[in-house]
């Protein structure tokens, strides 16, 4: 039975899975940031999950369900909503271990247009639901068998925390996507059950805190819309970041720096205040629908633009200048001339194995690479850049046979995941492997002693 709803749930959100190596929002930015960061934005990102309407009408039934406002003490009910709590953990870590195991392996659907495109539209439909255009719920019958699931006692409390996981499955796509996108790149299953386990408690805690208090809940009202409203701006943000990867034009006018990123925050603000979450339309004629959209399309362009802004290259002439004389760090794009080169002018060697979709190899690119004290410490450095995104202006069979040279010269490097770079000495030695981002100080630091 177990197993039979955990498939169910992974059945649900197995498509944000497939996508799983490229964040989607600001929220995924935000879980880039570290360990400790993630798992407070993965439990706050359970929490509001369960503000949603399809998540917060259920608490207090389901927590009469259980029995826990029946219980004869408070220790009593605190236990039996913590085994519900554990069910819905029991759900949804299962995901986090699979994106943990998995690694990049889902990222590079990404290197395809007309994956970003269907990704891209699905998340425009996801938002739309958000809006209002649909509601986005399992079929009834299905949802009156799982209510019936459960029972009173600790073994119910706990199958019924498993039910109520695929129950809210609809409700978690903006943000169990970001989380899952953590976890795919750091590839470890650990943080992959820490994150997950995480976002299952945030999403418990309201239940838990009824079923043990007993307290009463604020009636269901505006307040949900505006957070269904939210969501739907995330989520058409998080559509548009994946359609600039098969339409670039999308970019075109974005650039890196605080003073775009202030404008581009104000004109949010200015979408938030207009109405793009706290009116809804129903709420009068044509007047509060033009607000709402209007406030929509600049809190959604706005947000886009910010979140851009972040991966947008930095302005070459803004740098500041290398220090010193001599060769800077530059990059070569043949596998087989840069490593004839450095065996034959006996010299290190830096190998970079990145792809357009990969976040993390961007910003390598923009922070580490570029940096003035970097280009000149790596400057003696034969540096190979070997970028494994698929070119859809091949035909089929040459990009297959595209793939199929990729496999090979990333099996030769022992390269399993995205990114890594490789820093070889000038006998040919490996000494340093990078499988994640770091800034350019923690560079300079591995590239100490490399001669």
């Amino acid at each position: 039975m177990v197993v039979a709803l955990w498939a169910l749930v992974v059945t649900l959100v197995l498509p944000l899975m497939a996508h799983a190596q490229q964040p989607s929002d600001a929220f995924s930015e935000a879980l880039g940031r570290g360990p400790l960061y993630a798992l407070g934005a993965a439990l706050v990102g359970g929490f509001l999950v369960s503000l949603t309407p399809c998540v917060y009408p259920m608490i207090a039934i389901t927590v009469s369900v259980f029995g826990a406002r029946e219980t004869k003490s408070r220790a009593e009910g605190m236990l039996l909503s913590t085994c519900f709590v554990l069910g819905i953990v029991a759900m949804f870590v299962p995901l986090g271990v699979v994106a943990g195991l998995t690694g990049g392996v889902f990222g590079s659907l990404l290197s395809h247009s007309w994956v970003n495109i269907g990704v891209g539209v699905l998340f425009l439909a996801l938002a739309a639901s958000m809006f209002g255009a649909f509601e986005m719920v399992l079929p009834q019958s299905l949802m009156q068998r799982l209510s019936a699931v459960g029972g009173i006692g600790y073994g119910g409390a706990f199958l019924l925390g498993l039910v109520s996981g695929i129950v809210a499955a609809p409700c978690t796509g903006p943000v169990l996507t970001g989380i899952l996108v953590w976890i795919s790149q750091t590839q470890s299953a650990l943080q992959g059950a820490a994150a997950m386990t995480a976002f299952s408690v945030g999403l418990g805690i309201p239940f838990w805190i009824v079923g043990t208090f007993a307290v009463g809940l604020p009636k269901s009202g505006k307040w949900m819309l505006w957070v269904k409203s939210f969501f739907g701006v995330v989520m058409v943000i998080a559509a548009l970041y994946f359609l600039k990867l098969a339409f670039p034009v999308l970019t075109q006018y974005v650039r890196a720096g605080w003073t775009f990123r202030g404008i581009a925050l104000g004109v949010t603000i200015v979408g938030l205040l207009i109405g793009a979450v706290h009116l809804d339309w129903s709420d009068g004629g044509l007047w509060v629908k033009g607000r709402k959209g209007l406030g929509i399309l600049l809190m959604t362009g706005g947000g886009f633009a910010a979140v851009a802004s972040l991966e947008a290259p930095r302005d070459s002439a803004a740098q500041p200048g290398d220090p010193g004389d001599g060769p800077l760090l530059t990059f070569s794009y043949s596998e087989p001339e840069a490593t004839a080169k450095a065996k034959a002018e006996k010299r290190p060697m830096l190998v970079d194995f990145t792809a357009k979709w990969c976040i993390a190899c961007g910003k390598l690119d923009r922070n580490t690479f570029s940096d003035p004290r970097v280009r000149k410490q790596a400057g003696h450095f034969v540096a190979l850049k070997i970028d494994v995104s698929v070119n859809e202006d091949l035909s089929d069979e040459d990009q297959e046979k595209q793939e199929e040279e990729f496999d090979k010269i990333q099996a030769k490097y022992g390269v399993v995941g995205l990114p890594t770079v490789i820093l070889f000495d000038s006998t040919g030695k490996e000494r340093q492997r990078i499988t994640d981002y770091i800034g350019p100080d923690e560079f300079l630091k591995l590239l100490d002693g490399i001669e």
